[in-house]
């Protein structure tokens, strides 16, 4: 499977953002949980998933995953 990512860091810790504004978010826990491997995935304390907006007012969705699914 490909997945397009950025990898970004700041204040000690890693992350890795997906947009899902084009396409639902359908990745299982164990999918996040190899992403976030350091030794075999890409590797990050968090995944964070931009998506479209859930309410009117809101510019777009957000969840944070983190390293353990």
């Amino acid at each position: 499977m490909k997945l397009s990512f950025t990898k970004m860091q700041g204040a000690g810790n890693d992350f890795v953002v997906l947009d899902c504004t084009r396409e639902p978010f359908g990745l299982s826990s164990s999918q996040l949980k190899k992403i976030a491997d350091r030794h075999f995935g890409v590797g990050c304390d968090q995944i964070l998933v931009v998506e479209e907006p859930k309410s009117a007012g809101a510019d777009f969705g957000y969840r944070i995953f983190n390293a353990d699914g």
